[in-house]
């Protein structure tokens, strides 16, 4: 191949393109005694410089073959060595070398056009521009390029090449040849879309997605709850009302005056009244939004369905950080929440209020880093779970002694069994430095603290009852009436809807059905029986599960089994505060709870082979029927807690409980007609007289039988001996009671007023 002096190409030979490879080989050089430079420039840091403008007529011979290269060939990358002068280039072209990274206009090198030996067409870009070079030196062999929209031209590098140094980076490290082929590294992604993608994790995370099934199932499984959260109660009207009370004037006392928290405004002139039964105190942050009887009716229905929730996500953690997988769970929280024998504590919130049992047990183990199947694991300790768990422990109590003082004795017995393992392991069987840490004892003391301190002081206002009220103590008698036999182990209460009118005849033998219908499911009996045998749990461990669940259920039948001597009667006697419990039907809760864990241990089981199979399928997919096989025992636990529970309409408040003053009297009065007046009470919360609970105070029931003969001289005498100054007599509730003829009776003579307020009369005295 020839130049002329302006750099066109005369072919001398083959005149094809470039090899098949499209570039000239490394050998491609003149090192065969042709040089090589046609209108070559002048290198930096060699003496060799040829004008911009000469001309050299030479031949660039390709190794392997003797035929000239085509004029109209280009090299991208133009590399020399560093030899220090332009003869060692490794690759030369009579035309412009072309660098584009972008969208470039280049001049097409096969357009048959001669090319300009001092033109290098540099593309910044998406932009190409010409750069001529008019009678400046121009370098054909070096090919400035540029990277995307960085702007940056390889000017410095060729410089560095003319050296005779390697290509250099920013950094001054040998730059990698390949390197112009990676692939461009991923943009780094914004905050909004970090937040985004975060937000995205957290929606399909396990434990999201367990908390809105466990709010969806509540939502559903207590329909229709919500249908009329304003007017309706579930079960009855009567505890519900109680309690909806309960929550309402926690928030009003701790709103207003916290030091009144315990003196509330029912049981007239009574102290300590409000700790007469349960008092729901964990739920008063909810009891301070909203006043009046609708307000405090709607939080009481929305409290219900949480409480559900709470109990299914709770029982559901415990199974799954013992060890279970996540079918298993669903099994053993379900069966917890939605087990027939809760459908007849429907009107208990306090009871159905249990979720914080099972939760704390579920923190409190992830904290020490224990579970059933796995044993210890130290680095799996996380203090902030343990206190965690204290606290959710602490909240529980706060609901109620009925099912939180079991639950307490329960923690003493798990702290007393852990502190026995830490000394053995520290001082005696095989001597481990601090085998579970100091900051976890730390977080144990503190949480223990916390929890007794509470404890301590919501039994202060108890120990005050027992002391003023000694007709409020329970008997080993009281405690039999409410006893169930074992044939209730197998009857469901009357709410159930797949066992209730199937059950009907063995609920007729039952002397207190309500709290001796203690069936947890018969599909529960039979995972858990199969679970005996086939399960995750190893046999010790299902042993010991089983063993709980007879103990527990032979504390439920209280003094049914063996008169109790040895068994429930132990604990009634000797273990502070058992005595208060009336009904040790409740001790169910620990069979169901204990019942689901062997459940859930067998539908793990399963779950695991499933997986197994599906494993050596092609491709790894089980198939639909395994898929639903999975699911069947959930779905058949969910259908034995389907319900029929009644919502009746609360009764309306009359317009004298919004308008009378207090100290008053609500007639007619008995345990079941007081509890909606405590409700209408929520209003203004005026001292009233009325009230109902776990017992009646010896004055209530004097109050009740004097005023039989009201209005009469002997009853207003008494009333305002105790400061009542008002009476209200509701007409639609008298008929069939001595009030029927004497409300219309003259007055005048007791000193007293009459004055028709709505439909109910008042008495001022």
């Amino acid at each position: 191949m020839t130049t002329n002096a302006t750099g066109g190409a005369q072919p001398t030979g083959q005149t094809n393109g470039p090899d098949e490879q499209g570039s000239t080989p490394p050998g491609g050089t003149a090192e065969d005694g042709a040089a090589d430079a046609t209108a070559t420039t002048k290198t930096p840091g060699t003496g060799d410089a040829t004008d911009a403008k000469s001309t050299t007529t030479d031949t660039a011979k390709t190794p392997g073959t003797g035929d000239a290269t085509n004029a109209k060939s280009t090299t991208t990358n133009a590399k020399t060595s560093g030899t220090g002068g332009p003869a060692d280039a490794e690759s030369t072209t009579t035309d412009a070398a072309k660098t584009t990274t972008g969208d470039t206009d280049a001049d097409n090198p096969a357009d048959g056009k001669p090319a300009t030996t001092g033109t290098a067409k540099t593309t910044i870009g998406d932009t190409a521009k010409d750069d001529p070079t008019d009678g400046k030196p121009a370098t054909t062999d070096t090919a400035k390029t540029t990277t995307g929209d960085a702007g940056k031209s390889g000017a410095t590098d060729a410089k560095a090449a003319s050296d005779g140094d390697e290509k250099k980076d920013g950094d001054g490290e040998p730059r990698d040849r390949w390197s112009a082929f990676a692939p461009a590294p991923d943009p780094v992604p914004g905050r909004p879309r970090r937040a985004a993608r975060a937000v995205g994790r957290l929606l399909v995370h396990e434990w999201t997605l367990a908390t809105l099934a466990a709010l969806a199932l509540a939502v559903g499984m207590t329909w229709p709850t919500l249908r009329y959260p304003l007017y309706t109660l579930p079960q009855d009207y009567w505890d519900p009302s109680l309690q909806a009370w309960q929550m309402a004037w926690s928030g009003h006392a701790l709103r207003t005056e916290p030091a009144q928290l315990f003196h509330s405004n029912t049981f007239f002139p009574e102290q300590w009244s409000f700790a007469f039964s349960d008092m729901l105190l964990g739920y008063a942050p909810a009891g301070m939004i909203g006043t009046g009887p609708e307000a405090a009716v709607l939080r009481y229905n929305i409290m219900f369905v949480l409480a559900h929730a709470l109990a299914t996500l709770g029982a559901y953690a415990l199974a799954r950080q013992l060890g279970a997988g996540r079918a298993g769970a669903a099994v053993a929280g379900v069966s917890y929440t939605y087990a027939p024998w809760l459908l007849a504590q429907a009107g208990h919130l306090h009871i159905v209020s249990n979720g914080g049992i099972p939760l704390a047990l579920a923190m409190l183990a992830r904290g020490h880093g224990w579970s059933l199947r796995y044993g210890y694991r130290p680095e799996r300790r996380h203090e902030g779970w343990t206190y965690t768990g204290w606290l959710v422990a602490a909240w529980q109590l706060s609901l109620g002694f009925g099912i939180g003082l079991p639950f307490a004795y329960v923690l003493a017995g798990i702290v007393l069994v852990a502190a026995t393992t830490w000394f053995l392991r520290r001082w005696v069987l095989r001597p481990v430095k601090r085998p579970f840490g100091t900051r976890l004892f730390v977080a144990d003391l503190v949480g223990g603290l916390i929890f007794a301190g509470v404890g301590a002081l919501l039994a202060i206002p108890y120990f005050k009852v027992a002391e003023l009220h000694p007709n409020a103590a329970r008997t080993l008698g009281d405690i039999g009436v409410y006893s169930p036999p074992a044939l209730g182990f197998f009857t469901a209460p009357s709410e159930s809807r797949v066992w209730g009118e199937l059950h009907e005849a063995a609920r007729a033998t039952l002397p207190w059905h309500p709290e001796m219908t203690l069936l947890p499911g018969f599909v529960l009996y039979a995972l858990a029986a199969g679970g005996l045998f086939f399960s995750v749990w190893k046999l010790r461990q299902r042993l010991l599960l089983l063993a709980g669940v007879l103990v527990t259920m032979v504390l439920a039948m209280g003094t049914r089994f063996f008169d109790g001597t040895f068994t429930y009667g132990l604990l009634f006697e000797h273990l502070p505060g058992w005595n208060g419990l009336r009904t040790p039907g409740r001790m169910m809760l620990w069979t169901t709870l204990l019942l689901g864990l062997l459940a859930a241990g067998a539908v793990s089981a399963f779950a695991d082979r499933v997986g197994e199979i599906a494993a050596e399928r092609a491709p790894y997919r089980p198939s639909p029927w395994l898929r639903v096989a999975a699911v069947v025992p959930v779905l058949l636990v969910l259908l034995e807690g389907l319900n029929v529970t009644p919502h009746p309409v609360v009764p309306e408040q009359p317009v004298a409980m919004r308008t009378v003053d207090g100290p008053m009297l609500v007639l007619p009065s008995s345990q079941n007609l007081d509890q909606p007046v405590m409700l209408w009470s929520t209003s203004t919360f005026p001292d009233l007289v009325n009230g109902g609970s776990g017992f009646t105070p010896t004055q209530l029931d004097d109050v009740r039988r004097v005023t039989l003969a009201f209005p009469d001289q002997t009853s207003v005498d008494y009333l305002r001996t105790l400061g009542v100054r008002n009476v209200v007599l509701l007409r639609d509730q008298i008929v069939g009671t001595p009030w029927e003829v004497t409300v219309n009776a003259p007055v005048d003579q007791l000193g007293i007023t009459r004055e028709e307020v709505g439909d109910a009369v008042v008495f001022r005295l």
